[in-house]
């Protein structure tokens, strides 16, 4: 991932000298209070953005322990648990998309978790040698680790995997590959809580060294969400229904093996909202963007929240599996799609404009 601290910093320079440069008869709005920013910016960081990378952390040590567990007793409904046991991980790394910057770009580890598509030469080289699999093994090739290298190894490459199936060595890269997993959801969490690498503290105290003002910290945090909303309609969705012109490529397809790629964009959806309104599975004091937003521009906060609802009812409303979805139902797959852009074009063109010029 880019890193968008320079790029918001820029952002805030640009948009500070417009501001004085603007004609004083121009009417204004005045800005938000510095203590309410800061009430918005901790309840973002510690309530939704540390809380989701918690709940990852926790939904991986889980994977790991149900992939042993299938590894010890090679069972149909332990196959079951593992595959439930990754969709149910999937499901915060997704919703921590709205945010990828901090540790997850700095680190490398956005990469190290979620490449795609899997490498899978490299994992049969791997699965044909005779060395023993370990983490270590794993980490030089980005391509052959992460979610999408254990959703292989679990569903098969046409989603039929069965138990028998499973060999020995696939076990082992199994144990590897959900190890790696919960190592990196480890650094992740621990990057930003202020008792270890105290990322935190940079969006929760701003200075010169970092994020100079609470605008800049608000304008990365809007810019995450800009950043995911253009990235699902116009990558995740847009690449596998329309690889060359018209034509569908499933291939392309994201969390293909499990027919999870529709949970998948959801959640994403749901970043955004948790980011949004402050608040995200029941944790949070509902002090975020929404706030800010509805104490000046009340019709603008309402605007925000519609796009985000149309663009969550939008794609649960593809029916079946996006696989099937992209061949035999393209017409709600691209209305699902104008949605998503549309909710994109809202936050791009309405929110980060408030954000630069209201919140000071």
């Amino acid at each position: 991932m880019k890193n968008y601290l320079v790029k918001s910093v820029a952002l805030a320079m640009t948009a500070f000298t417009i501001a004085s440069c603007s004609d004083n008869d121009e009417p204004t709005v005045d800005p938000v209070e510095t203590a309410t920013l800061k009430e918005a910016v901790t309840n973002t960081s510690n309530n939704i953005i540390i809380n989701t990378y918690s709940n990852l952390n926790q939904k991986a040590a889980a994977l790991h322990t149900a992939v042993t567990q299938l590894s010890t007793s090679l069972t149909a409904e332990n196959l079951t648990k593992a595959k439930n046991a990754w969709m149910e991980t999937r499901v915060y790394w997704e919703q921590s998309e709205g945010f990828l910057y901090g540790p997850v770009d700095t680190e490398g580890i956005d990469p190290a978790m979620d490449t795609w598509p899997v490498d899978v030469t490299a994992m049969n080289d791997i699965l044909n040698s005779s060395s023993p699999i370990t983490v270590a093994t794993l980490e030089n090739n980005n391509e052959a680790r992460g979610f999408h290298l254990i959703e292989f190894l679990l569903w098969g490459e046409n989603g039929t995997k069965k138990v028998d199936q499973l060999t020995p060595r696939q076990l082992e890269l199994l144990k590897a590959a959900t190890q790696d997993l919960h190592n990196n959801t480890q650094k992740l969490h621990n990057g930003w809580i202020a008792s270890a690498g105290n990322f935190v503290d940079n969006f929760i105290n701003p200075s010169p060294n970092a994020y100079p003002s609470y605008t800049v910290v608000l304008e990365e945090i809007t810019e995450g969400l800009i950043i995911i909303a253009d990235e699902v309609a116009n990558g995740k969705i847009e690449d596998p229904l329309n690889s060359e012109g018209s034509t569908p490529n499933a291939e392309l397809e994201e969390s293909r093996f499990s027919n999870n790629s529709k949970t998948d964009f959801i959640d994403n959806m749901r970043s955004i909202q948790n980011i949004y309104l402050g608040t995200a599975n029941g944790v949070g004091n509902g002090k975020g963007l929404s706030t800010l937003v509805n104490a000046k521009d009340p019709a603008l906060d309402a605007k925000i929240k519609n796009a985000i609802n149309e663009a969550i009812m939008g794609l649960d409303a593809i029916p079946g599996t996006f696989s099937n979805a992209i061949f035999n139902n393209r017409n709600q797959v691209k209305a699902a799609q104008v949605k998503v852009n549309a909710l994109h074009t809202v936050l791009q063109a309405d929110l980060k404009p408030f954000v630069v010029n209201n919140l000071k």
